[in-house]
């Protein structure tokens, strides 16, 4: 009788894959957030009152915390923070770019223009207002900060994600509207120290890109064809938040 009704139903038939990973209390964040940032699920009203009998929690965390979408306002002053998006903003066409072989053989690789075009020449060109993410292996290492962040004996860091020009490529030859990847930060490890800076990160947010990090379960989802559906709390002003992140695909 009611034709959405019917849709849904019919999509309940497809495949709804989480990529966000489970939050608690001792889950990794940037050590450059103070300590003492995260407390979840702390009881503020016990069972057993006589006002009322119930449990309610409160949650206290940084908004760069676990799986996460970032904002243009974390990299840019005034840029459009939490509150400049829509429901119907955040919901996309998949394309993941699979990297794990070249990763395996250098954990700090950096997705190049030449990864993307390869393939396009599969796929087909990446369409206007897509979400690209990059498959790279790297979430297995969760909730391990040290493998996250691929720390050898001299202290650095190592790990895989975008070069500047496989960022452009999304962003300027095709109509990406956002990116993603399994690691903490846009940039390639190598690509970072080479600049000095997290500047493929600033490049997106600078743009007025959306991104989301920390994503997993991107070898469950094809590489084309699938829709990627984010959502976060209708908090205003937040430079990122927590996600909960889905890919629905046949």
């Amino acid at each position: 009788m009611y034709p959405l009704w019917n849709a849904l139903e019919k999509a309940k038939t497809l495949r709804w894959i989480d990529l966000s990973h489970p939050l608690r209390n001792d889950s990794p964040y940037w050590a450059g957030i103070p300590e003492g940032a995260v407390e979840l699920c702390k009881t503020v009203y016990d069972w057993g009152q006589p006002m009322l009998d119930c449990l309610i929690q409160s949650f206290k965390f940084p908004g760069q915390f676990g799986t996460h979408i970032d904002f243009p306002g974390h990299f840019r002053p005034g840029a459009p923070l939490s509150e400049a998006y829509g429901v119907k903003e955040l919901t996309f066409p998949l394309c993941v770019i699979d990297l794990t072989a070249k990763v395996a053989e250098d954990p700090c690789y950096a997705a190049t223009a030449e990864d993307i075009k390869a393939y396009e020449a599969q796929y087909g060109p990446i369409p206007d207002g897509a979400f690209v993410a990059l498959y790279t292996g790297w979430s297995k290492y969760w909730p391990d900060m040290d493998a996250l962040s691929g720390i050898a004996e001299d202290g650095s860091e190592n790990f895989p994600g975008w070069s500047m020009e496989a960022i452009r490529y999304i962003y300027e030859t095709r109509r990406a509207a956002a990116n993603g990847h399994e690691t903490l930060d846009t940039d390639a490890s190598r690509e970072a120290a080479a600049a000095g800076d997290l500047a493929c990160e600033r490049y997106v947010l600078s743009n007025g890109k959306l991104q989301i990090e920390v994503l997993c379960n991107l070898d469950q989802v094809p590489p084309a064809g699938a829709v990627l559906i984010a959502a976060y709390p209708n908090i205003e002003g937040a430079t990122g938040l927590p996600v909960r992140v889905w890919a629905v695909t046949e």
